[in-house]
């Protein structure tokens, strides 16, 4: 079942989908509108400030958001997942200097953990490094170099990155959260790229940036990853969602003169979707996705497919007026979206990678 947006939001987000997909005309004022409409605190508990709920109720908002604009879903999903972080954090402090902005969209969140989950199953090395360095007063002080070659959500007016960093004396990698104003922070203009032109994407340069354990997210990356890994994938996971309900939506809409054809076809995308989503939800709120990995795993991979499923049904029974700029269809940004779902990190070539690497790996363990 979809989760009923604010009025305001869906106004928001119906009126400006084709702008944010297009261009950052609109990008500074999406952050402040998910956070008035309440939207990022769901799933997040009370006492810290939020709405309260199950994990699944945040991913169901998440998809919610990207049946009108995977853009704003995209970003949603970012700053929510930044939320995730400092809620799982023992770093009580850091969560309550940053969370109240963020639940209120005043300060944009970026997870920036990309690289550390692809490091986290072998796939790359961390792209930041800590290296302790001398002061005049006789203590050290660890400072990052690195970069970041794509973050999502870096919002000029303020934001928040988490970054996992390698340390040169062999040290655990860490977790920090570095803001924008902190010296040695560089972000770049907005990454050019071809749709989701309105989500602040854009990389950062890392050079000689001081941090301490007042910024750390988590001390020990290793451990705290796979702990957090269910949430960053699983909230993800409601970009497919909703995008694919959405397509779905307007393949019967559009499919009328078709349904012969098309209908059967849509029941059976639709009846799929509605599985695999309630196996995901499930999973989540039950906490089974923690010690088995390659379950959420399969399903992401399994909601991509049913993401382009949907888009091309959409296509057949749009027929040729989606290839007609001035038909109100939205088609060819939901098009467009469909082609970001297999590439957001972690791709689904990275997944089915780490999956036969598993399987491998199970194989190996029975043999012994």
């Amino acid at each position: 079942m979809s989760t009923l947006l604010p009025a305001s939001l869906a106004e928001f987000l119906d009126q400006h989908a084709a702008s944010l997909d297009e261009s950052d005309a609109k990008a500074d004022a999406l952050v402040p509108a998910l956070g008035s409409s309440g939207l990022l605190a769901v799933g997040v508990p009370a006492a810290l400030g939020g709405a309260g709920g199950p994990l699944s109720a945040g991913v169901q908002a998440i998809a919610a958001v990207a049946e009108r604009s995977l853009a704003a879903a995209f970003v949603a999903w970012g700053q929510r997942a930044f939320i995730e972080y400092l809620v799982r954090s023992p770093n009580i402090a850091l969560r309550e200097r940053w969370l109240p902005a963020l639940l209120a969209g005043r300060v944009a969140g970026a997870t920036g953990l990309s690289n550390a989950m692809k490091f986290l199953s072998g796939i790359e090395s961390l792209g930041v490094r800590a290296t302790a360095r001398r002061h005049d007063d006789g203590g050290e002080r660890l400072v990052l170099t690195g970069e970041v070659p794509w973050a999502t959500n870096l919002r000029p007016e303020g934001f928040v990155v988490a970054v996992a960093v390698a340390r040169d004396d062999g040290d655990a990698p860490f977790v920090a959260a570095l803001p924008a104003d902190r010296a040695g922070l560089t972000r770049s203009d907005d990454l050019d790229l071809i749709a989701l032109r309105g989500t602040r994407t854009a990389a950062l340069s890392v050079r000689a940036l001081p941090v301490d354990e007042t910024d750390l997210i988590a001390a020990d990356a290793r451990a705290w990853l796979p702990q957090v890994r269910p949430a960053f994938l699983g909230l993800q996971c409601g970009l497919s969602i909703g995008l694919a309900r959405a397509c779905v939506s307007a393949a019967r809409q559009h499919g009328v003169r078709a349904k012969a054809v098309l209908g059967e076809p849509i029941d059976a995308v639709s009846e799929a979707l509605a599985e695999t989503t309630g196996t995901l939800l499930d999973g989540l709120d039950h906490g089974r996705f923690a010690t088995a990995p390659a379950a959420l795993f399969e399903l992401r991979i399994r909601l991509a497919g049913i993401v382009q499923e949907a888009a091309q049904l959409e296509l057949q029974a749009c027929g040729g007026r989606a290839y007609h700029r001035d038909q109100p269809l939205g088609f060819a940004r939901r098009w467009r979206e469909a082609a970001f779902i297999p590439i957001v990190t972690p791709s689904l070539s990275q997944l089915r990678g780490e999956l036969i690497a598993h399987r491998e790996r199970t194989r190996l363990a029975a043999a012994a």
